[in-house]
Parts: structure tokens; sequence; C-alpha cells
């Protein structure tokens, strides 16, 4: 469900404060007449305010042009606006909103927390050819507030908000209001104004906390950052949650003694390992039908017999579909939120910890990637086809185990990067390109084993299965061309790794 993308300003005016003339500035041709608007917003929460900490906002207001339920979120440095009409007296928050916060209210209930009463006088900035650069608000404000004992408070403000304007537009209108004696509001909202001191602080910034508790705290703001999106069906979003679970999941196994001793960390781990997996399932499908798409389209045409692309597509959209499914019913479980609730512990148990020091962080970094080292050798040594009825695993197998211990490794140098400079980050960059190098080779057999599969399908409903197996050795030979990339990752990754530990 798509919001809009808010650009706009806020500024502290006094009562006598007069409007200059805009016209001639950053486009602005002519100043519309006033719009009287008068405005009754609810604001809503959970008791522990937990949207407000995550400087996200949700009302009901009616009057003006865009009366209904507004969820407002941070974008950057602006903000993005969903906006759902509301039915009736509904005092409900609708299930298309409060979907959308179910990760950030951690499953509490929404209740009112603050009433705000606006007296708008909105004037719409206009170009030359009658487009609107911009809207002035001039806002009379009068807040109650629901949740705790803050007294009523009343006060005027202004805002300005690009709609077809550039960014430099609004620069230039800034400096116009400012030169007039408009000052850059210094409260993030009028909802921060009507709780004051109930309003939550701002979490602290980098540097406050051990570059372990900040990389956890990162990990998990990203899971709940993402969550929207992922119940949207955007495929980047689900990608970047599930980067994030692998994150936290690779932390707590290569820094564990350094976390705090009453997490249960095996479960832990494996609850965050059940998320990856709902994710795992739609990204992976994802992946594997943009891979085969593009595998069918490169051959020449007489070498594609029978229905391939559509078959392939069938069952690749079927499979992705009911996995969608398994992972929107996750997140509406319980077992998500209660998740999210015992990192939000977790995090805060490692922030209020002892300082770990650099030089501990560095020699576990160092550890998770000399165990990498250790499994690539391993494989390297391991016949092509080892004897597994003897408890052998074949070699792919223990390449891709290298893949995923080096990608542990590369977490593990993002998160000393903080402490231990450019070096990490680079051992990082060159670290994902050895992984991308097995990965690549992982990949080609994963697919070689889904067109087998699809081979046997098409032989059974009497297709040719001709360009099936041809498809199956193009990626086997895939898989071979990508290893002869790995004694180069792997010296260049060495390279950066003496520098480094």
């Amino acid at each position: 469900m798509a919001g809009k993308l808010e650009v706009e300003r806020k500024y502290e005016v006094p009562v006598d404060f007069a409007l200059p003339p805009l016209t001639g500035i950053g486009g602005v041709a002519s100043v519309g007449d006033a719009d009287d608007q008068r405005l009754d917003a609810t604001y809503y929460d959970t008791p522990t305010l937990r949207l407000a900490r995550g400087r996200v906002t949700l009302r009901r207001r009616t009057g003006g042009n865009d009366a209904g339920w507004h969820l407002k979120r941070p974008s950057g440095g602006d903000r993005s606006e969903l906006q759902v009409p509301a039915s009736g007296r509904q005092t409900k928050p609708p299930t298309a909103v409060t979907a959308q916060v179910r990760a950030l209210s951690r499953g509490e209930a929404l209740q009112p927390v603050a009433r705000i009463r606006t007296h708008r006088v909105e004037r719409a900035l206009r170009a030359a050819d009658g487009s609107t650069v911009a809207l002035v608000a001039d806002d009379s404000v009068n807040t109650e507030s629901l949740h705790g004992s803050r007294p009523e408070r009343q006060w005027r403000e202004l805002e300005i908000e690009l709609v077809d304007g550039s960014r430099s537009a609004l620069d230039d209108l800034d400096a116009a209001l400012r030169a007039a004696g408009a000052r850059p509001a210094q409260s993030p909202s009028k909802l921060a104004q009507a709780l004051g001191d109930d309003y939550p602080a701002a979490p602290p910034g980098p540097g406050k906390v051990s570059a372990l508790a900040a990389y956890l705290r990162d990990q998990r703001d990203a899971i709940v950052e993402h969550d929207p999106g992922v119940r949207d069906g955007d495929a980047e979003s689900v990608h970047k949650m599930r980067v994030a679970t692998r994150r936290l999941r690779s932390t707590i196994r290569s820094f564990a003694p350094l976390l705090p001793a009453g997490t249960d960390l095996n479960r832990l781990h494996d609850e965050i390992k059940w998320l990856t997996g709902i994710l795992g399932e739609v990204r992976d499908g994802d992946v594997m039908g943009e891979r085969l798409a593009g595998a069918v389209a490169a051959e020449p045409p007489e070498l594609v017999l029978g229905p391939v692309a559509a078959r392939i597509q069938q069952l690749l959209a079927g499979r992705v579909a009911a996995a969608r499914e398994r992972l929107v019913a996750g997140l509406d479980s319980r077992r998500y939120t209660d998740l999210l609730v015992e990192l939000d512990a977790f995090v805060d148990a490692t922030a209020a910890g002892p300082r770990t020091s650099r030089k501990e962080l560095m020699r576990r970094a160092g550890q998770a990637l000399r165990r990498a080292d250790r499994r690539l050798a391993a494989a390297e040594h391991t016949p092509e086809e080892a004897p597994t009825h003897l408890g052998h695993e074949r070699r792919d197998e223990r390449l891709h185990e290298s893949r995923k211990a080096y990608k542990r490794a590369r977490y593990a140098a993002e998160l000393v990067a903080p402490i231990a400079g450019g070096r990490a980050t680079k051992l990082a960059d060159r670290l994902t390109d050895l992984q991308d190098v097995l990965g690549a080779h992982q990949d080609s057999i994963v697919t070689g084993d889904l067109l087998r599969e699809l081979a046997l399908q098409a032989y059974a409903a009497g297709e040719n299965a001709f360009t099936y197996g041809l498809l199956h050795a193009r990626q086997h030979e895939h898989g071979l061309l990508a290893l002869n990339d790995l004694p180069k990752a792997r010296r260049r990754a060495a390279k950066a790794a003496r520098k480094l530990y």
C-alpha cells in the first residue's frame, strides 16, 4: 500500500506574524485566495507510545480536503503519508492502517492519546503555467493530551509543502520566510507539543552505545522499517528485511560470549531463523523466476521447444503466491510480535551492559574469518564426488557452507567498521566479492535441481523436455566458470584481512 512523499518544512511564528510577499520567489507567479479550514484530529498510539518512539503518527481527521485516517512515517529527511478514507463515525483504526504499524506497535492495542484542533488558512503558490509550486498553511493550533495530565496548549505555526515545485524552490521560499521572522520548528510535530514531556526522546545517536549494541539495534530497526513494504509485496523490502535477520543471526553466533548472559541465545537465534525462512521462501522464488526467465530468453527460439517459459512461470508464481500468504500470516502472528519484543529486550540489555573493548570485538571478528577460511580449505580438498554413504559431505555442500561462513565474516567486519575504519569496510567489500563467487556456484546447483523437476513434469505432460536439459547443462557450466574466479577473490580478501586483523 504505497503512500505519497511529503516534502515540507515547519516554522514557529509569533502571533503577529505577517506572511511576506512570495511572488517572484522560487518560481511563484501568484498566490491563491485563502482557503479557510477547521481541522479536528484525534491521534492514536499504544499505551507506551510505541508509534511516537518510531516518529510515526496516526490520526483520524475531520475537516479540510483530506479527511480520514492519516499515517505518517519518516522517509529519509522527509515523510511519507498513507491516507485511508474513514467510514461514518469510525473511531477504531481500520485494518489497512493497523497492519502497517503492527511491527511498530508490537501488536499492542491503539488508543486515542491526543486531540488537536487547527484553524488553518491555506494558500496555493502557483507558477506561471497555473501549476501549484507549494501550499502554505498558517495554523492556529489548540491541543489536548489524552495521555497523562499535560495541560491544553495553544500556538501558531507555519507549514510549507511542495506540490509541483522543486527542492530549490522550497529553499528560496524558506529563505524568504526566515527573513520575515519565521523560525524552523524545534518540535518534531504537533503531537510532540501536545504530549510534552510524555513524548519519547530520540534514541541515542551513533557513538553513544557500543558498536555491538548499535549494530544489533540497526538490524532490529531495519526489520520494523521494512515491515510495511513486505506486507505490500515489495521485493526490495523482503530482501532488506531478510538481510537484517541474517545479520542478527550471524552476530549472535560470532559474538555470543559478549552478549547478555541472561538471554537464551539459541532460542532467540531459532526464532529469528524462522522469520528468515518465511522471508526466504518469497525472496528465493522471486529471484529464481527472474533468473530462469532470463535464461530462457537468452536461448535461440529454435532451441526453446514447448511452453517452457509458461511452465516455469506457472510453477514459480504458484509457489511464490503461497509463500507470500505464509509470510503475511507470519507477520500477523503473535510469534512475530513476541520476537520483536524479545529483540527489544535483547538490544536494550546489550546497550546497558559493559562496553565491549575494541580488542575483543576485533578478535571475535577475526575468528569468524578464520573459520570461513578453514571451511573453504576443507571444501577445496574434498573430492568432486565424495562418498556420501560414508557420512561425508559433497564438495558442493562444503562450498555452500563456506559461502555462509564468509557471509558471517563479512557481517562481523561490518560490525567493527565504526571502530576499525576503512580497512574493515574494505574487507567487507572483498568478502562480498568472495561470497558472490560462491553464491553464483550455489545458485547454479539450486537452479539445476529446479530445472530437473520441471523437465520431469514436462515429460509427464507429454511435452518435449529438451530445453530443460539444455538449460540444466548451461547452469552446470555457469557454476564451474564461477569457481574460476575463486582464487582471485580469495587472494584479495586475504590481503584485506592482513591489513585489519
